[in-house]
């Protein structure tokens, strides 16, 4: 039986875990990133306590819902927070992540939380979760040149989250006026609507219209595209995306569209 959404979320905080615990050098920076191995891990302590805080209930203001305001959050608390070992970032990412579960398990899935990307239903904020961890668990094992944790059906995980999240992390200095509609398969598994409309983003399950680009991509490239962790050129070359339609030369600007969450 594949593993439930708590299950997966306490699973990637452990797999973190043992690369922070494994003689981790927090002062190694993120390929392509500010931050380093432990800043990255000092964030997901921190990020892991508010999502907590949250799934118990508890107010928890941070930014305006806006990719920028995030930024500046994140870069507020990490400055306030200045723990840097390893081993004790360790601890602190698995124990939010319990608390997380915990929490959720004592309130209905689908009970309304007000996010730091607006409001979305329980099952989505732990859909939230564990998209962030495994963006951010990626990050640092590459970085400490280690195997990475996301896997075809953690990706089925964080559809929810990522669906929902799409329109309101929407680029506006790239998508100002852009109109189209992209029909974007995960390879062996879900498939989704993006239309564009004068620069707002609609998420649908099904088609409203004939599509103008198609993209299939294989689960963790879509994963790692959605995130902003890889390029649509790159993915293509190595065979993991395929593209077609009657404007396929849409899909090499379609992750610029959004601002990574």
């Amino acid at each position: 039986m594949a593993p439930t959404l708590p299950e997966s979320i306490g699973t990637a905080a452990e797999r973190i875990a043992d690369l922070l615990r494994t003689g981790a050098d927090a002062s190694v920076r993120i390929p392509g990133a500010e931050w380093t191995v432990g800043e990255a891990a000092a964030h997901l302590v921190l990020a892991n306590e508010l999502m907590a805080d949250l799934a118990a209930g508890r107010d928890r203001p941070y930014g305006d819902g806006t990719p920028g305001s995030l930024a500046a959050a994140n870069a507020a608390t990490l400055a306030h927070f200045t723990e840097r070992d390893p081993s004790v970032l360790a601890n602190g990412i698995v124990r939010h992540a319990r608390a997380f579960t915990d929490a959720a398990a004592q309130r209905p899935a689908g009970e309304p939380t007000l996010t730091p990307l607006g409001p979305m239903d329980l099952e989505t904020l732990g859909s939230y979760l564990l998209t962030h961890m495994l963006g951010h668990g990626y990050d640092i094992a590459v970085a400490l040149k280690q195997p990475h944790m996301i896997d075809r059906h953690g990706v089925g995980l964080t559809l929810p989250f990522l669906t929902t999240a799409m329109p309101r992390v929407v680029n506006p200095r790239t998508a100002t006026g852009h109109t189209a509609c992209y029909d974007l398969r995960v390879r062996g598994g879900s498939r989704l609507a993006v239309t564009f409309t004068d620069g707002a983003a609609s998420v649908t399950p099904a088609l409203p219209r004939r599509p103008d680009c198609t993209i299939v991509a294989e689960p963790v490239t879509f994963f790692l595209l959605a995130l902003g962790r890889c390029t649509t050129t790159r993915a293509v070359a190595r065979g993991k995306i395929l593209t077609w339609g009657r404007k396929p030369w849409l899909a090499a600007g379609f992750p610029a569209l959004f601002t990574a969450p």
